[in-house]
């Protein structure tokens, strides 16, 4: 007897961390070919200096100065680098763990000498693809510490505004750099939205006019997993802004806060493009099948009124085909050009019918 092959299980990407002790940190991702790149925008009011390295240890000297540093990481797969940046500025183990897991969902912690956030960032990169991005923020006093997966991503507009030296962002501390970071990834839902809004509408257009194509329903479905995954990414997000809103800390000054607040309103009014899509995108599937319902039934009511139009011309062929010896008509030279003659006007008849009904 043959003797049968061993299932292979494909191991998913949670099954990295299973049966780890707590905080450690263990990369849970897709791209861990990327090799770990570090960009550090330094500044004061009258100074600027970017540094851009693969040495970690570059990212020490920054800490304790009174300069404002926002420290880029690109790149989470090397979790021993992660480690120890994260040694150097106090982070918290679970914290670190957090960070590398692509898979955490948006959420803020407080600590004494810095906030952390997750988040995720949603851009169409170079390729026009919509890629949504794991992103951490750690806010120091003096310091915004960034953790992304890639080096692609939405932030060329504030490194312009932080090389301006006559910017809000060169006079302010490192709370307004924490803002601006956020500002951006937020700013950047709203252009995602209106992205996947032209897409509805395109796909309503082309239902309404009937033009749709054999795809259409691999197109809503994909529509519907990218609303969903957008929903799950902000869907905590008010939360998050909220406790800032709400937080007592010393690293988040009291004039900055109404920053914030703008920003809540931001986030409410992308939850509410949000879901104004996703009723639409469900009604799309039901616009779909009721426009496959109507082409059905409009076929339907085509045959049908050629079955009722056949029905007594196939029974009067049926009467005068039957095999008795003896049938009248039959014997009269005008009967086969007046048989014609009353089953065209019972087509004329019916026709004349079917149009005053407006079946036709």
């Amino acid at each position: 007897m043959k003797r049968k092959q061993p299932v292979k299980i494909k191991k998913t990407k949670l099954a990295k961390s299973f049966g780890k002790a707590p905080g450690t940190v263990v990369y849970i991702g897709e791209k861990e070919h990327l090799s770990t790149k570090i960009e550090i925008h330094d500044y004061t009011k009258d100074s600027y200096k970017i540094t851009e390295t693969d040495n970690i240890e570059d990212a020490f000297v920054f800490k304790g100065n009174d300069h404002t540093s926002w420290i880029n990481i690109n790149g989470l797969s090397h979790t021993k680098e992660i480690t120890r940046i994260g040694e150097f500025y106090g982070l918290h183990p679970l914290l670190l763990e957090d960070i590398v897991n692509t898979n955490q969902r948006a959420k803020i912690e407080e600590y004494e000498t810095h906030i952390f956030l997750v988040l995720k960032m949603m851009y169409f990169n170079k390729k026009q693809e919509f890629t949504v991005e794991h992103i951490s923020i750690v806010l120091g006093k003096g310091y915004v510490i960034t953790f992304q997966e890639s080096e692609e991503d939405i932030f060329d507009p504030l490194r312009s505004r932080i090389s301006n030296s006559k910017s809000r962002i060169r006079n302010s501390s490192s709370d307004y750099l924490g803002y601006s970071l956020l500002d951006a990834v937020f700013d950047n839902y709203f252009v995602v939205i209106e992205h996947l809004g032209d897409k509805v509408e395109l796909l309503e257009d082309e239902l309404f006019n009937e033009k749709t194509n054999s795809n259409i329903t691999q197109d809503i479905q994909s529509l519907k997993r990218e609303i969903l995954r957008i929903r799950r990414s902000v869907l905590p997000l008010r939360e998050v802004i909220g406790r800032i809103i709400k937080s007592e800390t010393d690293l988040i000054q009291e004039k900055n806060k109404d920053y914030f607040r703008d920003l809540y309103d931001h986030i409410i009014h992308v939850h509410e493009n949000i879901d104004v899509y996703r009723e639409m995108i469900w009604g799309l599937m039901d616009m779909y099948m009721t426009t496959i319902s109507n082409k059905m039934n409009g076929i339907m009511k085509v045959l049908t009124i050629i079955s009722t139009i056949f029905i007594p011309l196939t029974f009067i062929v049926g009467v005068y085909g039957m095999n008795f010896e003896y049938i009248p008509e039959l014997k009269w030279k005008y009967s086969y050009y007046v048989l014609w003659g009353i089953m065209f006007l019972l087509f004329l008849a019916l026709l004349i019918f079917f149009r005053k009904k407006k079946w036709l």
